[in-house]
């Protein structure tokens, strides 16, 4: 059961491409409830680099305890736009101890392939890939007809790693009463972003929910990552279910 619903999580998950660097003030950022991600990196060719990721997740509990985790993982992309992409699991901060691998995540934009390998099962998972090829930052409009209202402020400018960077800060209010809450609830996301990669270097989330998580590359280094990135690891069996093979495999009537 887990290793179906990991390969229908797999070949349904979908990449966002971006819009010119100039008309978006951040770089695109996925989030999900109860889940804390890393930054968003397209499959953009051309813009090679290869980075460490820290995140960095503290919470306060109702009794003022509070709860400190961190993951660290390895991010690159090559000049081909393909994606190598670390998942672990967190760990408590301060410890030595070493993330266990949960993921890898593999994109391959000109063969149109994504590989998903489980860190559990040893297993990965070959799948079709077509990502959008757009990203729309959102507008303060947007929300003009929900129950939330969105506010976005700039910044300026400054440089992580050495990489220009702008900053910008999305204040998201959602009403009293929406979701069960007596008073509204006000989270924020704060976006470092450089138009050299096109990715955002560093990323604040901040939310009554789910506490605050600080999430920042470091150790980038530009230019072209080792291509044995890509390969099936070492251990590691594969599944391919790609659409043409599985028709392929499908019995004629």
């Amino acid at each position: 059961m887990r290793c179906l619903l990991f390969v229908l999580l797999a070949c349904s998950f979908l990449f966002a491409l971006t819009v010119a660097a100039q008309e978006a003030v951040r770089g695109p950022d996925n989030t999900s409830p109860g889940h804390i991600p890393g930054v968003t990196v397209l499959p953009i060719p051309g813009k090679p680099f290869f980075a460490h990721t820290t995140t960095e997740w503290t919470r306060t509990l109702a009794d003022g305890n509070v709860v400190s985790k961190r993951i660290n993982a390895v991010l690159a992309r090559d000049s081909r736009g393909r994606l190598y992409r670390e998942i672990h699991r967190f760990v408590p901060s301060g410890s030595k101890d070493v993330a266990p691998l949960e993921q890898l995540h593999l994109y391959d934009p000109v063969t149109r392939t994504r590989l998903f390998c489980d860190g559990h099962t040893f297993q990965c998972i070959l799948c079709d890939y077509s990502p959008q090829t757009y990203f729309d930052p959102p507008q303060e409009s947007d929300y003009a007809r929900s129950n939330k209202t969105m506010t976005r402020e700039l910044l300026g400018s400054d440089t992580i790693e050495g990489l220009y960077v702008t900053g910008s800060r999305e204040t998201t209010t959602l009403k009293s009463g929406v979701d069960g809450n007596q008073q509204p609830l006000v989270s924020t996301r704060e976006f470092w972003y450089s138009p050299e990669l096109e990715i955002n270097l560093a990323v604040t989330r901040t939310s009554p929910l789910e506490g605050k998580a600080a999430i920042r590359l470091s150790g980038i280094k530009l230019g072209e990552p080792d291509s044995h990135l890509w390969d099936v690891p070492i251990g590691f069996s594969l599944r391919d279910l790609r659409r043409s093979v599985q028709r392929q495999r499908s019995p004629v009537p």
